[in-house]
């Protein structure tokens, strides 16, 4: 039997239970590091597919591996199940309206990509049980905290993909395409300053503000950004600015920032400018300051021989099908978005193809891959950490109505809609088939691995955790 034909009736004889896991992920929205209820349900679900599970892998209490079958070549799908925090939202509802004030909501579609991901895995090993000739071992990766903490850096460093031959996994998207090109890398920290709290109007001389150290390195950080290069990024959020009485000199403030830089050496050497402009905004206030090392990621190696037979199962798969009801709820989404937005979103199409997805906002088209252009996103995804280890190709698949921006409230409405079940079912689909064909042809792993090694050049992987950085115990 055809093999895309093989892996897409697998995954849709079992589509219900795949919608409903990833619904029940959705409703859990929980945050890196917690995901506790998501964990156990995928584990729960690839236990009863007959997976072997080893669970708290390198030290991360939400975090598992799941296995099957034995021997080389190891194909590795990652799943993520993470959600944002203060975005609750309610599905299908077409204006802000939180769940529950403040709470969270899978605001990057998390709770589809991480079933997505196990669906690839069972449909794959479902084709070593009906083909016991064929050798090979699946494993699946349940990956907390991508948003942040980046659950992937401690299980590279760890060790956990050395065996592994291939790593593949998507992301819930506007359109449907194989990307090629890299992200930035990334480093997280939170700086914590301590003052001396005084009467603000009787004593101020007494007191030695911590907000003011707070801000005195948001200026010094401001005057960085022009001594950067262009894709570097800053970004930051005052977490805790000392009280709310005025005539208090603050005792305590606190600042996280986000450092994202194309590579792994810029990165580290920004983020060691700023932990100096921290500690001269100490000096300046006569606080102290010390910091705590959040997590960090490193940018994505692309792939080219990967990424071209991913693109080359997903055109023969091709789109799901849509019917009006969907197409007017994705409208209905579209018109919530705002006008800048979705002009950003045209740049990426064209006018003209802008226009019809205005009108119908469901990518019913591939975008053709595009393997000689290399293509640079600013965001960041610990699937780099990865990709310096392993040959790794992504997808990103039509989930949402055009245009809608992640980590939005836009996104969490449309995380069950039966649009984003056929989007993740789609990438289930292409990745299983992506698998199985290069478990059947050793050649295509070995040009793989090569690419890798022709495209680092002998720069060695550096985890940017730092070996005294463990990931939160709970």
């Amino acid at each position: 039997m055809d093999i895309n034909l093989f892996v897409s009736n697998s995954v849709e004889e079992k589509s219900e239970l795949y919608t409903s896991l990833s619904d029940q992920i959705w409703s859990f929205a929980e945050i890196g590091f917690n995901e506790n209820q998501s964990s156990a349900v995928l584990m729960n679900a690839l236990k009863s597919e007959g997976f072997s599970i080893q669970s708290g892998i390198a030290g991360l209490t939400t975090g598992f591996m799941a296995s099957f079958g034995s021997g080389n070549p190891v194909i590795a799908f990652l799943g993520e199940f993470d959600a944002l925090a203060e975005l609750s939202q309610e599905a299908g509802v077409f204006g802000h309206s939180p769940v529950i004030e403040g709470e969270n909501g899978h605001g990057c579609g998390h709770n589809l990509l991480g079933v997505g991901s196990l669906a690839a895995a069972v449909a794959v090993k479902e084709y070593l049980q009906s083909h016991p000739e064929v050798k090979g071992t699946v494993h699946y990766f349940g990956c907390p905290a991508e948003e942040s903490g980046y659950g992937k850096a401690f299980l590279v460093r760890e060790g956990y993909f050395r065996d592994v031959d291939a790593a593949l996994s998507w992301h819930p998207h506007i359109l449907n395409v194989v990307p090629h090109g890299s992200t930035n890398a990334v480093v997280h920290a939170t700086f914590n300053f301590k003052g001396i709290s005084a009467h603000a109007g009787a004593f101020p001389h007494l007191g030695r503000s911590a907000l003011d150290a707070v801000e005195l390195m948001n200026v010094g950080a401001n005057y960085m950004r022009e001594h950067m290069v262009d894709q570097a990024r800053l970004h930051y959020a005052i977490t805790n600015a000392g009280g709310i009485s005025p005539n208090v000199v603050q005792a305590e403030a606190e600042v996280t920032y986000l450092v994202r830089a194309p590579q792994i050496t810029q990165v580290q050497e920004l983020f060691n400018r700023l932990v100096r402009i921290a500690e001269g905004a100490a000096l300046m206030t006569g606080t102290q300051m010390e910091y705590v090392f959040e997590g960090a990621c490193a940018n994505i190696i692309p792939n080219n021989t990967l990424e071209s037979l991913m693109h080359q199962n997903l055109s023969a798969l091709g789109v799901p099908k849509y019917n009006e009801e969907e197409i007017s709820m994705a409208k209905s989404f579209y018109q919530c978005i705002p006008e800048q937005t979705k002009k950003e979103s045209t740049y990426l199409v064209g006018p003209q193809l802008g226009s019809i997805l205005a009108e119908r906002p469901l990518a019913g088209f591939i975008v053709p891959y595009s393997g000689e252009n290399l293509r640079f996103t600013t965001s960041s995804t610990d699937v780099g950490d990865v990709s310096w280890n392993v040959p790794t190709a992504q997808c990103l698949i039509s989930t949402l109505a055009f245009g809608t921006p992640k980590h939005t409230w836009l996104t969490v409405a449309q995380g069950k809609t039966s649009y984003a079940h056929k989007g993740m079912l789609l990438a289930a689909k292409t990745m299983a088939s992506t698998a199985i064909e290069a478990m059947l042809n050793p050649s295509i792993i070995e040009k793989a691995k090569s690419e890798l090694k022709e495209r680092l050049r002998g720069e060695k992987y550096i985890c940017l955790v730092p070996t005294d950085v463990h990931p939160p115990a709970k």
